[in-house]
């Protein structure tokens, strides 16, 4: 969230205005972002908040008599939304953008353009003679709600659906480059959406959400290209986008000063936190106005300011924007507290006792609730007496952070919230406690990327040990660490990190399945059955494939080839699973310009192939020293034999790890593929995918040697 704002000292330059407001020229429009629909949707208290605050959105619609919404990203919280919110949405957007009311604003630029590819119907709405559309909806995608997958018709999301239903127009969808050439010479190109009303031209451009070090990348390229009119200045532009706007590291942020000189308004999606007074930015004509979201996705400072969406009113080159609060919106009150200050200037506050201190952290949060109700309370007052409805009192949102340090022992934050059941809306989270970070030595260097996830260093908790590494980082070498036989640790931390910023459930379990399968297919493309083949060739074409499909999944990475170039023909025999795979997940992954290498990252595989040879070795130097008979062959082999079964029971009795390793994995997918139907059972548990290292034992190893040499001394004494 948004943590800058403007000095108290400095003076704010008066917000821009309509001087002579003429109706038949004014453009109105209700400007909203982060809905993040679906947000907590099975929570008993919280579920239906970011749905009844949509409804609200669309309401005040209605009352202003505004001629088109304006969404800019993160519309649903998920990028695969549930049913149910799908179904509400577009119950909600019939409702109420559907009907016999007359459009005003005329569509001067190509209605086809953005239409879905095989289809002959346009790609804004109300220009469809079989839809009567009386408030227009215009959004782009944020990166909750993005475009994922390589099926047949390319890469898709939720937009998408609402699209091709007639419910809202999708815009902003950008195309990623095809290949290492279009990607050095096509850039981003940004097409407008052109509407007239009255003498007013007004240019509608979206940027959905890409990733922000490609998005710095191609504006300090100048490689953003936008299809303006020849007369644009005589047009009110408005650029909408999703990305960050507070810088979180190296080119983690896009800034405010690269946009053309041709904007008028930017409307930044994103950030949580509403400001939608415009701002000015220095050396620029353009203004940025941040609505922020409609509903608290994270107990944090920039969430608990009062929630709005704003009505712009467009004239001319002129414009002005009016801050509408949001009613429906649980009230959210944020504080923070230092126990050893608490303690000096309240006596009867003893930190050594830990009752003393849970009861006064208890009377805190029973003023913060009281606090809450009080501003409930005097917002619904404002509104009743503007002639709105009254609204029954909603539980709210208190967070409390606690600085421990320097306490040695407190209550657990879940059991303390259990006395709040039924007076809260979070009572399981209505605590936080963190201890101050120890001071830093002047001069000395600190190392971003270094994770400090030492646990023996009593002064720093788990949160600031994690605060001091990227995410990316510790995926990175936690799969490194682990040795993986069969995926790639690029993939999987591709696919990690997709479930982790997406919310998408099903991102890791459609990457293990993907590459599972063209593991098998590239193993079964050299003509031999996998079931007898021995099993140390079998695992030698096993890394051999596998590093060829690592090269190539880091081929396409740096490439930034589209997720739609993926139209082979193993696509077309896979599930529908598969085509949301994240091989081809070029924006899931890091920078597609700044891309470090990879192969110094992952580590060499073909150790354990390497161990293994000398015991290959071993029975031919000892075969023709030995003279021994058919007799001694034979002992041998029993003796062989009962080690082998003393083997077995050994890995009866240990848990799982038993057949870890690739070939075994391997083995399990052919019998799958064979259709045996008396042993679906065991083969489906077999199948499963381990990330332990092999199996195998130094004894297993000395058995089958044993075998081995027994056989070659009898051929040798026949």
């Amino acid at each position: 969230m948004s943590d800058y704002a403007q000095s108290e000292h400095e003076v704010a330059p008066p917000p821009p205005t309509i001087r002579n407001a003429f109706a038949d020229d004014t453009i109105r429009i209700m400007l909203a972002t982060d809905n993040h629909i679906g947000y907590l949707e099975r929570d008993p208290i919280r579920g239906q908040d970011s749905i009844n605050t949509f409804r609200e959105i669309l309401q005040l619609a209605v009352k202003h008599d505004v001629d088109l919404i304006l969404l800019a990203g993160d519309l649903f919280h998920e990028n695969r939304p549930s049913r149910d919110c799908l179904y509400q949405v577009m119950a909600l957007l019939r409702e109420y953008t559907l009907g016999d009311r007359p459009i005003q604003i005329e569509l001067l630029s190509d209605a086809n353009d953005g239409k879905a590819s095989g289809y002959s119907f346009p790609a804004v709405n109300y220009e469809d003679p079989n839809f009567n559309v009386a408030i227009p909806v215009f959004s782009i995608h944020g990166n909750h709600d993005d475009p994922q997958g390589a099926g047949p018709e390319g890469a898709l999301c939720a937009l998408d659906m609402l699209s091709v239903s007639g419910m809202i127009n999708y815009m902003g969808k950008i195309d990623l480059p095809m290949g290492e050439g279009d990607a050095q010479n096509s850039g981003i190109a940004i097409r407008p959406v052109l509407l007239r009303k009255g003498n007013t031209r007004l240019g509608l451009y979206g940027v959905g959400n890409v990733k922000d070090q490609r998005m710095h990348f191609e504006l300090r390229s100048n490689r953003v290209r936008m299809f303006m009119p020849r007369d644009k200045d005589e047009w009110f532009n408005v650029l909408l986008l999703h990305q960050n706007r507070v810088p979180h590291g190296p080119q983690q942020s896009v800034p405010e000063g690269m946009f053309d000189d041709s904007i008028d308004l930017v409307v930044w999606g994103h950030e949580h936190d509403c400001r939608i007074v415009p701002e000015p930015v220095a050396g620029k004509k353009y203004y940025i106005t941040q609505p922020g979201s409609s509903v608290a996705t994270s107990l944090a400072e920039g969430e608990s300011v009062e929630k709005h969406v704003a009505l712009l009113k467009i004239q001319g080159k002129e414009f002005e924007l009016t801050p509408l609060p949001l009613r429906t919106v649980r009230p959210f009150v944020l504080d923070e507290m230092h126990l050893m200050e608490e303690a000096e200037l309240n006596e009867s506050l003893n930190l050594e006792d830990r009752h003393s201190i849970t009861k006064y952290l208890k009377n805190r949060v029973e003023a913060l609730i009281a606090k809450a109700n009080s501003e409930w309370d005097a917002r619904n007052a404002k509104a009743v007496k503007e002639g709105d409805d009254e609204l029954s009192r909603m539980l709210p949102i208190v967070r409390l952070k606690v600085d421990t340090t320097g306490v040695s022992e407190m209550q657990n934050p879940v059991r303390f919230g259990q006395e709040f059941q039924g007076r809260l809306a979070n009572p399981r989270d209505v605590l936080i406690f963190h201890r101050a970070r120890a001071a830093t030595r002047k001069g000395a260097k600190i190392v971003a990327d270094k994770p400090e996830l030492s646990i023996d260093d009593p002064g720093m908790t788990t949160a600031e040990k994690l605060s001091r590494v990227r995410v990316q980082t510790l995926v990175r070498e936690y799969l490194a660490a682990q040795e993986l036989q069969l995926l790639g640790e690029t993939g999987m931390s591709d696919a990690i990190e997709t479930f982790v910023d997406k919310d998408d459930v099903h991102a890791i379990q459609n990457h293990v399945n993907v590459a599972l399968k063209s593991l098998m297919k590239g193993v079964q493309a050299n003509g031999k059955n996998p079931e007898e083949m021995d099993e140390d060739d079998l695992d030698d074409i096993v890394g051999q494939v596998r590093e060829k499909h690592i090269k190539e999944y880091d081929d396409k990475r740096q490439e930034g080839r589209s997720k739609s170039k993926g139209k082979s023909k193993s696509t077309n025999e896979e599930s529908d699973a598969s085509m949301d795979s994240m091989m081809l997940d070029v924006d899931a992954a890091a920078s597609d310009f700044d891309e470090p290498d990879s192969d110094e990252q992952r580590p060499k595989k073909k150790s354990a192939t390497s161990a293994r040879a000398p015991a290959k070795k071993a029975p031919a130097k000892k075969a023709p020293a030995k003279g021994r008979s058919k007799k001694k062959a034979a002992d041998s082999e029993e003796e062989e034999e009962q080690d082998d079964d003393d083997e077995k029971e050994e890995e009866e009795e240990a848990p799982k790890p038993k057949r870890t390793n690739r070939a075994a994995v391997l083995r399990c997918a052919c019998q799958t593929s064979k259709k045996a139907p008396a042993k679906r059972s065991t083969t489906s548990k077999q199948s499963t995918l381990s990330f332990t290292p092999s199996g195998r034992t130094a004894r297993a190893a000395a058995s089958r040697a044993t075998k081995k040499m027994a056989k070659a001394v009898e051929l040798d004494s026949d």
